[in-house]
């Protein structure tokens, strides 16, 4: 019983989060005649078409890198299947974040023939460089960006944090490879990086670098074009802890997006003109979402079916551990 309140409790929560935020956002703290303004004054075929083409990229290039970590260190499988499988899990993205990736997750145990430990030290490559090219970015853009450390705290703070980790880490494998220290965790991430050698992670690196760099430029273009132009090395300073907020359980990122947007550009636009940007980029890209998941609806349902049948038989639904940082 506590094991399916718990579960129970993880499903709901990101509504009521959501609801709390946005209720908060558009309840308490929105001009409305405002906020519409700032939609009129957008050039929406631009602006659409740009947004579009954001959450198109990410599906895209995470598909591949995904794919590609199956098929170097797992098994040979099809692009194919993996774009449905990725595809099909975009229609639960529409209702759960968590919910969708773990559907993605048990597709690719399904498709890999069932070698669990195998999928989750392979998904763990493009999401572990995914983090260090989100934290070499805001590391090298804090050296252009306007205003210094006075002007950019949340950044300079989420930046050291994320140094932080990866010295306590390396730190961590060192005494726990030359003393009898016992740190169990420690010891099975030192497994992991055995399997592999620097060569595997160079396309996912350079993949991921190039995806922040075509992130920064669209979502430069699309706030320009929804009229407020934000610099380019405050973008790229601050993107990635606008995808860190997501972190937040929430519906389809509604209301931790609008939050984080408008706190970390607040000196480039009203607050009101950047809570509708947030917004209507969320509207675009649950609509892509739900586009993406009609378009491989029959791999969709089997996933939905799969996840009942894991439940029903009581068998362990992968949790949505590995779940693309940006999540979008």
């Amino acid at each position: 019983m506590p094991g399916k309140l718990r579960q129970r409790a993880r499903h709901v929560l990101p509504w009521v989060i959501s609801a709390g935020l946005l209720a908060y956002v558009f309840g308490w703290v929105t001009d409305w005649q405002r906020l519409q303004a700032a939609m009129e004054q957008a050039n929406a075929p631009v602006f659409v078409a740009l947004a579009a083409a954001d959450r198109l990229g990410f599906f895209v290039v995470w598909t591949w890198l995904q794919a590609e970590a199956i098929r170097r260190f797992v098994a040979p499988v099809s692009f194919r299947s993996v774009v449905a499988i990725r595809g099909g899990s975009e229609l639960l993205r529409a209702v759960s974040n968590p919910l969708s990736d773990a559907a993605f997750f048990l597709g690719l145990v399904e498709l890999a023939g069932g070698h669990l430990a195998a999928v989750v030290a392979a998904i763990m490559v493009p999401v572990a460089l995914h983090f260090v090219v989100m934290l070499l970015q805001m590391t090298l853009a804090l050296a252009f960006v306007e205003g210094g450390v006075p002007d950019n705290r949340s950044v300079v703070i989420v930046t050291g944090v994320m140094w932080a980790l990866v010295a306590a880490t390396v730190i961590a494998i060192r005494v726990s490879g030359t003393r009898s220290v016992a740190l169990p965790f420690v010891e099975r991430f030192r497994g992991w990086l055995g399997r592999f050698n620097l060569r595997d992670f160079r396309l996912f690196f350079f993949g991921f670098v190039g995806l922040a760099i075509f992130d920064v430029v669209v979502q430069g273009l699309a706030s320009r074009a929804f009229g407020v132009s934000i610099g380019w090395a405050e973008l790229a300073a601050r993107i990635p802890v606008v995808y860190l907020a997501f972190i937040v359980p929430t519906l389809g990122n509604f209301g931790t997006r609008e939050l984080a947007w408008a706190s970390l550009f607040a000196e480039f636009g009203a607050r009101d003109a950047l809570l509708a940007y947030a917004f209507a980029i969320n509207a675009i890209f649950l609509l892509i979402n739900l586009l993406l998941g009609m378009l491989f609806l029959s791999r969709g349902l089997a996933l939905v079916a799969g996840m009942r049948r894991a439940r029903r038989e009581g068998e362990t639904v992968p949790k949505p551990l590995l779940r693309d940082p940006t999540n979008i």
